[in-house]
């Protein structure tokens, strides 16, 4: 049986529900282990209040955003959770060194670490809410900028807000991208009532055409 990162590995390498031959399942398997041996994640979160000053405008912290996709995710949610992960600098080197030499394993290499570092951050998230839930508080799917129409440019407020160049190495490029390659920011909705939320991540996202999206 295949297990849930291997499954999440496939659907980065867009394969959908078309089988998947054995030399693509052995160069996943071989990447999860040369991840094992080279990533070293880590995270910083924070909790801050979040104020609906408007339809369709929340303020963070001295954040302030104009979403209605992450407005709808916030509904009735008066705090966050601001977290940013990564899985290191190690992790980027790999995938330079293989890109030279072997193309097939640095485009398995690159879906394997995204589903390395989704399973990283749901870990992460389960121990957040283990957390708050003793407190009767639950959290909302965690949402990133760039999804929706949250602009990508408040990852600069999020790195600033965490203190992420200091406290994990996590830093962007002037066009908003992460460094390391493999890292996130996102936010998580804090709310007061325990509510089966089914909105995920790529449910939540208008591209239905695109070939990453979960069915």
């Amino acid at each position: 049986m295949t297990d849930l990162r291997t499954k999440e590995a496939i659907r980065y390498l867009g394969y959908g529900k078309h089988a998947v031959d054995e030399g693509t399942l052995g160069l996943i398997s071989d990447s999860f282990r040369d991840l094992e041996a080279c990533a070293a994640a880590k995270s910083i979160y924070r909790i801050f209040e979040c104020e609906h000053t408007g339809e369709n405008e929340l303020q963070i912290g001295k954040m302030n955003i104009t979403s209605r996709s992450l407005g709808r995710n916030l509904k009735g949610c008066g705090s966050v959770v601001l977290l940013g992960a990564t899985l290191g600098t190690g992790v980027d080197l790999m995938m330079k060194r293989f890109s030279l030499t072997d193309m097939a394993k640095t485009v398995v290499l690159q879906a394997c670490a995204a589903a390395y570092l989704e399973e990283y951050l749901d870990q992460l998230q389960e121990k957040i809410g283990e957390e708050l839930r003793q407190q009767e508080k639950w959290l909302r799917p965690r949402f990133s900028p760039g999804y929706g129409d949250f602009d990508i440019h408040h990852q600069k407020d999020i790195l600033k807000m965490l203190d992420t160049a200091k406290t994990i190495g996590l830093t962007m490029t002037d066009s908003y991208m992460l460094t390391p390659v493999k890292s996130v920011t996102a936010l998580i909705g804090i709310s007061d009532s325990d509510e089966k939320c089914h909105i995920k991540g790529c449910e939540s996202c208008g591209k239905t055409d695109c070939i990453y999206r979960r069915n």
